[in-house]
């Protein structure tokens, strides 16, 4: 059996995932996602072909999948190490009864806490008054608290409710857009349903936690930033194309989002020169929300066994196209 793998915090933090796949025996072809539709044709060309990829945000295009079922080996599955399917065709995967894996619930804390983090970040100016101290300038901005705030949600799902939960701490008011809204938990820790231009509305911080579709793609724009609080803040640790990144940059240029703090952009690695690059108030990191040693090892471990345990006939793995 051949594996093509490509996350990177995979193989760079040490621990038991990798021991899933040296003790499976299988032949482990190894490169530096994410991954374009090119690159990975190269690497089919070279190899011939693979039984399954343990991938992350690569371009699993249709096309690739017919090129890998041309193949030999020829592709059995698709293990995503993680959550957000949006880089793979899964229509096209099932179409061809290829599973598609993932890894639910591994990262709900570590991302949550990015977010948190940036918020906090956002509402005391840490990266511009850090810059100036690191350059012996001593220049002081008013911050502003988040206690008594309303955070609005969009996505109760695993990553929201940590926030939920988290921001409760802080004394916030939680509001909440789910177009599967879970009910009893908004209960039991006291968020409130919203429809998204209400939350748009109210919310003083509004963070993103939602997969990228037809429907959420370019959500945050122009538009929809006109809903919000002037100097609301915005924070996006899912997908970069949730927000369309000319219309947030303008926006914290013109005053009315006080900042915007992403761990995602529309195209990664960012390419250079950004709109986002020279505006203080726009705190970007390089997609690591999900990148602590905690979290890769449970979603390393759960990845693993979930491509070894499918190739070897075992059922435990998570399968998140049913056919």
């Amino acid at each position: 059996m051949k594996i093509l793998l490509t996350t990177t915090s995979f193989q760079d933090t040490p621990g038991e995932h990798h021991n899933v796949l040296e003790d499976s025996g299988y032949e482990v072809v190894k490169a530096r996602g994410p991954l374009t539709e090119q690159q990975l044709f190269d690497l089919l060309k070279e190899h011939k072909g693979f039984d399954g990829l343990l991938n992350g945000d690569d371009a699993i295009t249709a096309k690739f999948i017919d090129a890998c079922l041309a193949g030999e080996p020829k592709l059995k599955v698709i293990a995503k190490y993680g959550i957000g399917l949006d880089s793979i065709d899964v229509e096209h995967a099932t179409k061809n009864k290829i599973p598609v894996l993932f890894t639910p619930g591994v990262n709900d804390v570590t991302v949550a806490e990015q977010a948190i983090g940036m918020m906090i970040a956002i509402a005391k100016d840490f990266y511009p008054h850090m810059r100036d101290v690191k350059n012996g300038q001593w220049n002081r901005r008013t911050g502003m608290e988040l206690f008594g705030k309303t955070i609005g949600i969009v996505g109760l799902g695993r990553i929201g409710k940590q926030i939920a939960l988290r921001c409760n701490s802080f004394g916030m008011k939680a509001i909440a857009y789910d177009p599967y809204f879970d009910e009893k938990f908004a209960k039991e820790h006291n968020v409130v349903r919203r429809e998204i231009n209400e939350l748009l509305k109210e919310a003083d911080m509004v963070t993103l936690h939602t997969g990228a579709n037809e429907q959420t793609i370019g959500m945050i724009n122009k538009n929809s930033l006109a809903l919000m609080k002037d100097g609301a803040i915005l924070i996006d640790t899912a997908r970069g194309t949730l927000i369309v990144e000319e219309d947030v940059a303008e926006a914290c240029k013109s005053g009315k989002l006080r900042g915007y703090a992403g761990d995602v952009l529309v195209h990664e690695p960012i390419q250079t020169p950004h709109i986002f690059q020279d505006i203080d108030n726009i705190i970007i990191t390089p997609h690591i929300s999900s990148r602590t040693n905690e979290s890769v090892q449970r979603q390393g471990v759960r990845a693993a066994k979930n491509i070894v345990n499918f190739l070897e006939g075992n059922d435990d793995y998570i399968q998140a196209n049913k056919f």
